[in-house]
């Protein structure tokens, strides 16, 4: 009995001690290879949006959803680039099912059943739905499409009735953003005394004289500024310096460049394949099989590389041609002969002078003007230098060149039949009109359907795998010696052959770091939680050609800023406080005109005039467009003259000779209408960043990408 009391007492603990064995058992793993967020392991948060957090398994898997989608589409899996877009869209989405959406249901809105039946089949079909049921025979969007896809849905494959859900889903959010979006624009109001304060700014003007002493006159060396200046100045001006999450690096470089070997190698490599080439009997898939990069076997002639174009002319039917040298690239060529085209192809630049307006007096000034550019080619002028001067399109930076284009409805029609109506190369004798304007046109390469049979062999010339391990050894040995920043500087100055480069400042989701386009393992190391400032990655990265070990320099925090995250834009804005002040006092202690006080001042004193000078666009010459010198002769009564103040780039002391004060409208309509526009062109990324910040949104993606 006393053994059974015992059980009995004990019991409790056992079922205890049970009960913790089997959650042990079921996370244990995780727990002890830190992946589980009990006991202070890391979180598999992968974001918060407006408190609701976001697990890394759930947004996997959207993630795995999204990029089947776009197999299914693409008919190929995604490249890095297009995977991180992936993500993106899903990351975006749940912003628009989380953040949004709250403000959403606070409002009531919402898509009823049957308006996006509508939406999908009905009067009012949304753009998304034309796009996607566009009759390819006539353009034009096809009802019966839509309606014939919806009957046979059903019969399906499910991933096609899961993506038409999706694609539902996305439309009805849509509507209910414009909803939303619309409801903020109206209500927006502009009030007559803005409309008046706005008509007075950009019509009200005053003429006047002031003195003015640049901040840049006082040299930055005189002035020390301390870190408790710096400090202090962050305080009261917080919230024009936000927090961000940044991490700044140093790198040392270790490229992988082709040995001699490896060249000799590589040459050896062209000539067999040129002997092959030569002998067999498919040239074309021949080439195709042994190209690094493969290029189609009939070339029309503006798709020909220029280096092999200067030597085309001497071609012979069989014969071998190159190698020919384009960057790392070099080609070997079979020509086979030519072969006649149903299209053209040519190459022109042009001098488009297009009217101010479709009246016939614009048009006809604006012929007037081409012709006499066309006189002037005629009689000896540069033509490129003249369609960079006088061109009104993109092509004038280039001298007017359109490039290689086909007859094939490519330019408009009149421009086409003009230009391929014409034979040779040289200046067309007269103008060609058309709907944009007239052009002056310079035929650069007649126009020609001979395609060439070129079977070429491609290859990029690349270091061997024994020049790889060999230089992968070198920079393994080098982060292994130089584990921290203060033995990587030791070591740079010793060997003045490493390479090393800096990037400032790299955000959470970066990719790129200076010139390297796919370094995402060096920005998920530089901002894991066991990094610290200082350290080396005693790992090597690699990159394209080249192998890479880092060191963490730096880093900024998003909710603790410091003087360190804006030292140089700090250290010149208490700079010029400092300037503002040493100017104001020497200023305000000289007596006379401003003639005599610029005198007596010194070195750097201005002394200048403006007129007719409005509050919305005022330029006070070399002072620019400050701000709060505009405002402050604006306030000032005819004749009077100002005390001295700091402006945003120097000091002032200002004099308003006269004013015109616009008189009062009866009707402020279009000054409303001006002010209406800027603000509903704003409504849409007012709207997204409120939202955002409302939800206080936590990106925690890089962890895991």
């Amino acid at each position: 009995m006393a053994l059974i009391t015992k059980i009995r007492e004990k019991s409790g603990v056992a079922a205890a001690a049970i009960a913790i064995s089997l959650v042990l058992f079921l996370i244990g793993s995780d727990i002890f290879q830190g992946k589980s967020s009990l006991f202070g392991g890391s979180s598999q948060e992968v974001g918060n949006i407006a408190g609701e957090s976001i697990l890394i398994q759930d947004f996997q898997k959207k993630v795995e959803e999204a990029t089947a989608n776009y197999t299914a589409q693409t008919g190929k899996g995604p490249s890095e680039q297009e995977a991180t877009m992936i993500r993106d869209q899903v990351w975006n989405q749940y912003v628009l099912d989380i953040a949004y959406k709250k403000e959403f249901d606070a409002l009531g809105l919402r898509v009823s059943e049957e308006e996006l039946i509508d939406m999908v089949q009905g009067n009012y079909i949304h753009p998304s739905v034309r796009q996607q049921f566009t009759n390819p025979q006539t353009g034009q969007f096809d009802k019966t499409f839509v309606i014939q896809f919806l009957k046979n849905l059903k019969t399906m494959p499910v991933q096609q009735q899961q993506g038409w859900a999706s694609f539902e889903k996305s439309i009805a959010q849509d509507r209910i953003r414009a909803k939303y979006e619309n409801l903020m624009r109206m209500s927006n109001y502009v009030t007559q005394a803005d409309a008046a304060k706005e008509y007075q700014a950009q019509t009200s003007k005053f003429n006047a004289r002031f003195l003015y002493v640049p901040f840049f006159s006082v040299s930055d060396s005189t002035l020390k500024v301390t870190d408790s200046q710096l400090e202090d100045y962050l305080a009261k001006h917080k919230d024009q310096y936000k927090g961000t999450n940044t991490r700044s690096i140093q790198y040392a470089t270790f490229p992988v460049i082709p040995t001699k070997q490896d060249t000799a190698e590589f040459y050896s490599q062209i000539k067999k394949l040129a002997k092959d080439l030569a002998v067999a009997p498919n040239d074309s898939a021949f080439a195709m099989l042994n190209s690094d990069v493969r290029t189609p076997y009939l070339l029309p002639y503006a798709e020909i590389p220029e280096v092999v174009k200067t030597q085309l002319g001497t071609f012979q039917v069989g014969g071998i041609y190159g190698p020919f040298k384009e960057g790392l690239t070099y080609s070997i060529y079979k020509y086979g002969g030519v072969k006649k085209d149903s299209l053209f192809t040519m190459r022109a630049s042009h001098i488009l002078i297009a009217p101010a307006n479709k009246s016939d007096s614009a048009k006809a000034q604006a012929r007037q003007r081409a012709e006499a550019i066309l006189t002037q080619v005629k009689g000896g002028g540069s033509f490129e230098t003249l369609a960079q001067m006088n061109g009104m399109d993109g092509t004038a930076q280039n001298g007017g060149d359109l490039g290689y284009f086909k007859n094939n409805g490519s330019m408009v029609k009149s421009f086409e039949k003009e230009l391929f109506g014409y034979n040779g190369v040289g200046l067309m004798p007269s103008v060609v009109e058309t709907d944009f304007g007239f052009h002056v046109v310079k035929v650069t390469d007649a126009k020609t359907n001979t395609s060439y049979k070129l079977a070429a062999i491609n290859k990029t010339i690349a270091p061997s795998q024994a020049t790889l391990d060999k230089i992968f050894t070198q920079a393994d040995a080098f982060a292994n010696a130089n584990g921290t920043q203060a033995a990587f500087e030791v070591a740079i100055k010793k060997d003045k052959n490493i390479i090393m480069m800096r990037a400032e400042r790299l955000l959470e989701n970066s990719s790129a770091i200076n010139n390297l386009s796919n370094a995402r393992e060096i920005v998920r190391w530089a901002f894991d939680d066991n990094t610290s400032i200082g350290d080396g990655s005693k790992k090597v990265f690699e990159q394209d050609n080249q192998y890479i070990v880092a060191y963490l320099t730096g880093k900024t925090e998003k909710e603790n800023v410091k003087v360190n995250d804006f030292r140089e834009e700090l250290t010149a804005m208490v700079r010029n406080q400092m300037k503002g002040e040493q100017i104001s006092t020497k200023l305000a202690g000289i007596k006379g005109s401003l003639e005599q006080i610029a005198q007596k001042y010194g070195a750097g004193a201005l002394v200048e005039s403006v007129q007719d000078i409005t509050l919305s666009t005022g330029m006070l010459n070399t002072a620019g467009p400050d701000a709060i010198a505009l405002g402050r002769i604006a306030g000032l009564k005819n004749g009077k003259r100002s005390s001295v103040f700091v402006g945003e780039n120097g000091v002032f002391i200002a004099e308003k000779t006269s004013s015109m004060v616009a008189p009062a409208l009866a009707d402020y309509s279009v000054y409303k209408n001006q002010i209406q526009s800027m603000n509903l062109q704003r409504t849409s990324f007012y709207i997204n960043e409120a939202i955002k910040e409302n939800a206080k949104i936590e990106d925690k993606r890089y962890k895991f990408y």
